[in-house]
């Protein structure tokens, strides 16, 4: 059995505990109780979260009598306007050398920072606080476009539905590739995201409005290996060329040309930071003429090489 304990303080944001779904269908997939979990708060009682809804927790237990395995350490909506409590940070001191793993579920890396935890170490948090972050402990390695990140006992993710992904990285670490791709399906998440993928996503940024475009854009990310020219993406859509150039435009605020390579280079980074395949490959696979091509996009995109995103993913 693995025993998990959820680090709950006054005001924690309440998505925190939604990861809990994902050791719960965990235990479905095993076929049998492999997570315990418990919420657990320094003096024990109700807590309330972010949207004032009552958790009830256990008191923190003592080092010596600590069994926890992993502990989940909640984050808040703004760590900006609060102080993270003096006992949490000295609980955790204590608490996280007895603990296989600890992990900051969002804003949580600010808990963890506090009480030394990230010293010397790589990690994230939600993007909008990721600079902050930086700026209060100069000593993290803080990488602000990640989904999580595990550095040997300390894990941490990005905001809000990255702590799931964390979650599910566990299942994986635990149980294996097969359970995790298990528990996804029964959570219906969309796609398990690695660490390494960028918290801003290409999709979400265009955000179209009706279901046609958005169908559209579905359709290319499945095909990016194609030309994927506007007549095919209007005839996938069942529209004529220049109504959908017209419709896209005006719904996303980008020519259709300019949409595609934004979600090229999205899949083509994604290849270069997770696998090993030659940058040759990943250019024929994600779409782009050739090898030059691809570099063009990636200097228009992000302002550095292919290169120089396989090295930096190598580095870390």
């Amino acid at each position: 059995m693995h025993r998990i304990g959820y680090l709950l303080s006054e005001g924690f944001q309440v998505m925190a505990i939604a990861t809990q779904s994902v050791f719960e269908c965990a235990n479905v997939v095993a076929g049998s109780s492999f997570y315990e979990i418990e919420n657990y708060s320094v003096q024990g009682g109700e807590v309330r979260s972010s949207l004032a809804m009552g958790v009830g927790t256990l008191p923190a237990p003592t080092p010596a009598r600590s069994r926890i395995d992993t502990w989940m350490v909640a984050g808040v909506l703004d760590p900006l306007s609060v102080s993270t409590p003096a006992a949490v940070v000295a609980f955790l001191r204590r608490a996280s050398g007895r603990a296989r793993r600890v992990a900051g579920i969002c804003t949580g890396g600010f808990v963890l920072a506090e009480a030394g935890l990230l010293d010397g170490r790589r990690a994230t948090t939600h993007w909008f606080y990721a600079r902050e972050l930086q700026q209060r402990f100069p000593d993290v390695r803080v990488e602000d476009d990640r989904i999580y990140i595990v550095d040997g006992p300390i894990w941490t993710s990005a905001g809000m539905t990255a702590g799931l992904d964390l979650a599910l990285a566990m299942v994986e670490r635990d149980l294996g590739a097969e359970a995790a791709r298990s528990v996804a399906h029964k959570l219906v998440m969309h796609q398990r995201r690695s660490g390494g993928q960028s918290q801003h996503s290409e999709m979400l940024a265009l955000a179209p409005k009706s279901d046609r475009i958005q169908n559209a854009l579905d359709y290319a990310r499945r095909n990016l290996n194609q030309a994927l020219t506007v007549e095919q993406l209007a005839e996938a859509v069942h529209l004529s060329p220049r109504q959908f150039s017209r419709v896209f435009t005006a719904e996303t605020g980008q020519s259709p040309a300019r949409a595609v390579e934004g979600l090229r280079i999205e899949a083509a980074r994604l290849m270069i930071e997770q696998s090993t395949h030659p940058l040759d490959v990943i250019a024929r696979e994600t779409g782009f003429r050739d090898r030059r091509h691809m570099r063009e996009a990636f200097m228009r995109g992000f302002g550095v090489p292919p290169q120089a995103v396989r090295r930096e993913a190598r580095a870390a």
